[in-house]
């Protein structure tokens, strides 16, 4: 039997109930979560910063149907009107996705054709009373054409495509991949892949279009000064020297002049003419000497990297404006010695990205 006195049961006054209210916050907001869940989950709206929200469902609803209805109630805020905007009310060069991925069928010199990942960023221009872009238009543009094989009329069309879907003026679509050939060794009669990271990007602006080829070609500098040095040793006081060499990157840029097709392989041709001490692949013992043969008959400064490369663009009517960016991350010292050639507007500029030698580094 429970006898309760008259003070429990009587009803609490106002002013005690936003006593106790108070001391509940209070205790609340030093609370562990799981001391309030264990005392009372009600108490959890107390909280300081709590959603007013009702207690939702967290099963996932397999059967449900977005239908037209539905979508048409969804907000779009990057589709909303100006008065969104935050910040300057600015015109933006380019706004987009970076770095999306799918296979891609590229055709070769040898009449062959190749599956290879592909990264692909594009953008368009933005004017300065839209919010933003709807960003899954330009995947779905592409991906239109993404089961055609490989080329800049195909890219042409992806452009055209998204630039009318997000009713933009200028846009540029850039593609990075990793393009295998094999080559032979010096000597032995072996051949194993090389491996070029290539990028393409098909750029418009003010309604002139341009197709632009980057490639990274990697090869071996001997330092001249260092040789010459390490055979003054040797003739002189009869002391064994060698001279440093170390990997070497360049990375060449292309403006795609019209008319015929320039291949991957031959801007390839091109910069192993220009600097045939290309890093090896398949290597036995007479091809490693061969290598250091080839090397002390092409010694070379980066000054000279970038005008023997610069020699073989200029004399090739396929290509426009060009640039040459080379590294020759020395073995003597503990940075690196760069050069930039440009020819054309194309690629002029006065001032660098802050990590564009950087990202001349080649990995294994």
């Amino acid at each position: 039997m429970n006898l309760h006195t008259p003070e429990i049961d009587r009803k609490p006054s106002e002013e005690e109930a936003r006593a106790a209210l108070e001391l509940l916050r209070r205790y609340t907001s030093k609370a562990q979560d799981a001391e309030i869940e264990a005392l009372d989950p009600a108490l959890g709206a107390l909280v300081p910063g709590a959603s007013a929200y009702p207690e939702l469902s967290r099963d996932y609803p397999e059967g449900f149907d977005a239908d037209a209805d539905y979508k048409a109630t969804l907000p779009d805020l990057q589709n909303g009107p100006s008065a969104l905007i935050r910040g300057e009310n600015r015109a933006i060069q380019h706004v987009g996705i970076s770095n999306f991925r799918l296979p891609i069928h590229y055709h070769t010199r040898d009449n062959g054709d190749l599956m290879l990942e592909t990264s692909v960023t594009g953008t368009v221009s933005l004017e300065a009373d839209k919010k933003g872009i709807n960003m899954s238009r330009i995947m779905r543009s592409f991906y239109r054409h993404a089961e055609k094989t490989f080329s800049f009329e195909v890219i042409e069309a992806a452009l055209d495509d998204y630039k009318s879907d997000l009713e933009s003026f200028d846009a540029r679509i850039q593609m990075r991949f990793s393009f295998p050939m094999k080559v032979e060794s010096l000597r032995s009669g072996l051949s194993g892949y090389q491996y070029y990271d290539i990028a393409l990007e098909l750029v418009e602006t003010a309604g002139v279009r341009r197709k632009i080829m980057h490639l990274d070609y990697v090869y071996s500098s001997t330092c001249p000064c260092s040789l010459e040095l390490s055979e003054h040793a040797r003739r002189e006081r009869g002391q064994l020297a060698t001279p440093h060499s170390q990997r070497s990157v360049a990375r060449i840029s292309v403006e795609l002049a019209e008319g015929d097709c320039l291949w991957f392989e031959d801007v390839i041709d091109m910069c192993r003419a220009a600097v045939p001490t290309e890093t090896q692949v398949m290597v036995k013992r007479e091809d490693e000497q061969a290598f250091a043969e080839l090397n002390a008959a092409n010694p070379i400064f980066v000054e000279d990297a970038a005008r023997l490369f610069a020699e073989r663009l200029q004399a090739e009517p396929r290509v426009g404006d060009f640039r040459v960016l080379a590294s020759h991350q020395e073995s003597l010292h503990s940075h690196d010695a760069v050069s930039v050639l440009t020819e054309g507007e194309t690629f002029a500029s006065e001032s660098l990205d802050p990590r564009l030698f950087s990202s001349l580094f080649h990995v294994g």
